[in-house]
């Protein structure tokens, strides 16, 4: 396990993060979400102690992290860092030997990676050479060749197409079967939702909510349904329990008014219509996060990522 307790970073007097604490599990995706300027990259830098904390701690397994964990860590960050004029596979040997790969164990593990990303025949083509995804899949490459305990991706998914987007999802959801830790930070509240278990999203350094994603799911029901039928949709507007938000043919989606329960409307509606489906509309993350940030009073604004 990853425990990050309290994390501070201050730089000349602006508090960058601010008292920041989530554990991370085996076998389980962390979100750490979040607008640009958040605070995601200054609490990655730390935990991969780029940077030292102004105060808190990092532990893996109940120990204080010391020289050489990051040994233990891949690493995507969001900007490349690739070595545009080399080889490709002369890239990919280099990053696997730093991690402790012998030569030949890091040109085995590079050939196979790039095999499986669909990219060997670009083995000896320089980097510079490779498209904007490409190359993402080449620093995807660098980040898993030791095959680390702990994957910290930030921003993964820049530079692929869907196809791609779903191959890379596809590989981490392997690693969660084979126990690994992993961090995904991003902005982009869809990919979260699709991958992750728990989150912490931040606004401005600061905690906004944090947690199970499917309790956060609970705690913010929004009281929309989504209900399909057969009948004159007429009907819907005559059942004072509930409005409709929006209709299109033979669906709709309503709100019940405060104190009204799913069943009780849901009696009324097979009396007028026949229904043939009837559930609950689960809140996205982009709207709990927007609300959550309104009730704490603080709007997202843009800031230079730390």
């Amino acid at each position: 396990m990853l425990k990050v307790q309290n994390l501070t970073k201050e730089f000349n007097n602006v508090v960058a993060v601010n008292n920041i604490s989530f554990e991370i599990h085996p076998g389980k995706i962390f979100g750490l979400l979040g607008p640009n300027g958040a605070g995601k990259t200054t609490t990655i830098r730390m935990i991969l102690n780029i940077i030292k904390p102004t105060q808190g701690s990092i532990e893996f397994n109940g120990k204080k992290t010391q020289r050489g964990f990051e040994n233990l860590i891949g690493y995507l960050p969001e900007e490349r860092g690739l070595y545009k004029k080399s080889k490709v596979i002369d890239v990919l040997r280099y990053f696997g030997e730093l991690k402790g790969l012998s030569k030949q164990e890091a040109l085995k593990e590079a050939t196979a990676w790039l095999r499986r990303l669909d990219i060997e025949s670009y083995l000896a083509r320089r980097i510079e050479e490779l498209s904007k995804g490409n190359q993402q899949k080449i620093q995807f490459i660098t980040a898993v060749i030791h095959d680390p305990e702990i994957l910290i991706l930030d921003e993964p998914f820049s530079g692929f197409d869907p196809i791609n987007q779903q191959l890379v999802k596809e590989i981490l959801l392997e690693m969660v079967q084979k126990e690994k830790l992993i961090l995904l930070s991003t902005h982009q509240m869809e990919v979260a939702e699709n991958l992750c278990s728990s989150i912490l999203l931040m606004n401005n350094g600061l905690e906004v909510l944090s947690g199970s994603l499917s309790e956060i799911k609970r705690n913010f029901g929004s009281n929309l349904y989504r209900i399909e039928f057969e009948g004159d949709s007429s009907a819907l507007y005559a059942i004072s329990l509930a409005e409709v938000i929006h209709e299109n043919g033979n669906s709709a989606e309503i709100k019940l008014k405060d104190g009204v329960q799913p069943h009780e409307f849901l009696r009324c509606a097979v009396d007028k219509l026949k229904v043939s489906h009837f559930s609950e509309v689960e809140p996205t993350l982009n709207k709990i996060f927007l609300q959550s940030v309104k009730t704490k009073g603080s709007q997202p604004e843009a800031r230079t990522e730390r």
